[in-house]
């Protein structure tokens, strides 16, 4: 059986937020019921114990979410959320109580989409989560995924101010790391480039091509439509359905070994994945 580092089981598609980094997504909106979690955590279990629930959407916009992860936690997942920070508030208490909830990553360059929301009221909600998340023992990213050198476009024009705050929030030393920074025990900052979502629409990217697609991830999407990875936001590369299908029989699909064959010898053979700007990441 091929083990998986980790698999993305969206829970829901829909955000309370229109992101200008997001691509959002023109699939029909929906939320994953309990039961259908059920089934799809089962048959993803037996090939890794690291749960994303997210693909797109906000999954704090669940509103059966202690549910899914209780029923995560029966399965022995380590659960792990990327949230816009915006529903903090009402959800800290269920995420830090969760046994299954292993890690909180915050999307802190969603501030771009919280239109009147207020720039200092969210970074206290989200600093305030942080510091709750860490005294229970577990692990809050803050990431600005909002890098661009110069073509600001007036997104990451605040990082400077969310920094200062941070640093008030959290004083020194930081610790620097391959992944991040270090800001307090389980509290880290996390910093990365823009990159271009994959899209069919898009020019085709320079090659060689490699990605982790089907390699170490897999993703779900919440009616059950298997994609190669977290970045198929429309489910242009489907697989197979894992309500109708187990997981082993998708892999070995003929799709599904063409694409992994390919990364392996340097070549994405889908049109999708030649149009993917995080795939340059990987490059050697």
């Amino acid at each position: 059986m091929q083990k998986l580092k980790k698999a993305y089981l969206e829970i829901t598609n829909v955000c309370n937020l229109r992101c200008d980094f997001c691509p959002g997504t023109r699939r029909e909106p929906g939320f994953l019921s309990p039961e259908g979690f059920q089934i799809l955590a089962v048959r993803l279990r037996p090939y890794t114990e690291y749960l994303y629930l997210h693909l797109m959407g906000e999954p704090l916009l669940h509103p059966r979410l202690e549910t899914i992860l209780d029923r995560a936690g029966e399965l022995g997942f380590r659960v792990m959320i990327t949230t816009n920070g915006t529903l903090l508030g009402e959800k800290e208490a269920l995420l830090c109580a969760s046994p299954a909830v292993e890690k909180v990553s915050v999307s802190l360059h969603s501030f771009e989409g919280n239109e009147g929301g207020g720039l200092e009221g969210y970074l206290d909600l989200c600093i305030s989560f942080a510091r709750r998340l860490s005294a229970a023992g577990k692990r809050c990213a803050l990431r600005l995924w909002n890098l661009d050198g110069a073509d600001t476009r007036g997104a990451n024009h605040l990082n400077g101010a969310i920094l200062a705050r941070l640093e008030e929030a959290f004083p020194g030393p930081w610790k620097e790391g391959r992944r991040g920074t270090t800001l307090a025990p389980g509290v880290f900052l996390e910093w990365g480039e823009k990159f271009d979502w994959p899209d069919l629409s898009a020019p085709e990217g320079d090659r060689p091509v490699f990605c982790y697609g089907l390699r170490d991830q897999v993703g779900v999407l919440w009616d059950g439509t298997v994609v190669p990875c977290c970045l198929d936001h429309e489910g242009d590369v489907p697989l197979g359905n894992l309500y109708r299908q187990e997981l082993a029989e998708i892999l070995d699909s003929p799709r599904a070994r063409a694409i992994y064959d390919g990364f392996s010898q340097g070549r994405a053979v889908e049109d999708l994945c030649c149009r993917c700007g995080f795939s340059r990441r990987f490059r050697g």
